[in-house]
């Protein structure tokens, strides 16, 4: 990856609505060897693809709460059940594999507390393999961040 590959990157995390015409001229090259960059980064996964970021608050769901998860067993097919059961969770928004004393960090999203009982009760303490979860909830958000440091 050159500097107009990471131009093109930086310019799409700004506005990734941006036409090829308008994004080849924002980083100095013709539309065709653009289109040719774009579709590269794209293949290569470097693009994963594109969204509008919405706000949470405004769709009924500003509250965020940040859940660390023990499993039972650490084994391998244990994290990919636990995954695969957090994938259809809708309200997960993150879900990391963590070192230290508690294996999985969620970032879920809820309408108030009640929702999140819900969610708890109905979905995430369904999953088998769950030995203990603790919770904290977000009471704003200081920073967050949508574009990466490209160069």
């Amino acid at each position: 990856m050159d500097a107009i590959d990471r131009r093109i990157l930086a310019a799409l995390q700004r506005d990734g609505r941006l036409t090829v015409t308008d994004l080849a001229t924002e980083v100095g090259l013709s539309q065709t060897p653009c289109a040719r960059r774009l579709a590269r980064l794209e293949a290569e996964g470097v693009i994963e693809g594109y969204s509008a970021r919405i706000d949470q608050g405004r769709i009924g769901l500003p509250v965020s709460i940040f859940v660390w998860v023990e499993l039972e067993k650490q084994a391998k097919d244990a994290i990919e059940a636990f995954e695969r059961a957090v994938r259809g969770f809708d309200r997960v928004m993150e879900c990391h594999l963590m070192t230290g004393s508690r294996d999985i960090l969620l970032r879920v999203v809820a309408a108030d507390l009640t929702d999140f009982d819900r969610f708890l009760e109905d979905k995430l303490m369904r999953v088998p393999g769950i030995r203990s979860t603790r919770s904290s909830f977000a009471l704003r958000t200081m920073v967050r961040r949508q574009v990466l440091p490209v160069g």
